[in-house]
């Protein structure tokens, strides 16, 4: 019987931090995996995870192209009845 073993790219959270202040600095920031390897100077699989762990943590959402974009926080308080003005810490993922 043969194991299977997965090996995970395991990414700083201090690059995870960084990234997640690109996207706060940047209002609009649109990348593609390819755009954001290029950007950060990251290989494709490490960008590939930070990425997806971002997404998991709702602070990017995916486009229909499969752009990565900041998730729109204005949206999902503003419904909200006693809904408060949000600090930059309160988007920040404590992992």
């Amino acid at each position: 019987m043969a194991i299977t073993t997965t090996t995970t790219c395991a990414v700083p959270d201090a690059l995870f931090r960084r990234i997640q202040g690109e996207f706060l600095e940047m209002p609009g920031l649109c990348l593609t995996q390819p755009q954001a390897c290029r950007l950060w100077g990251l290989d494709r699989e490490t960008c590939g995870t930070l990425l997806s762990r971002l997404v998991d943590a709702k602070f990017l959402t995916r486009t229909r192209e499969g752009a990565f974009v900041q998730l729109d926080r204005t949206q999902q308080y503003a419904g909200h009845a006693g809904a408060r003005r949000l600090d930059t810490d309160d988007l920040f993922v404590r992992l």
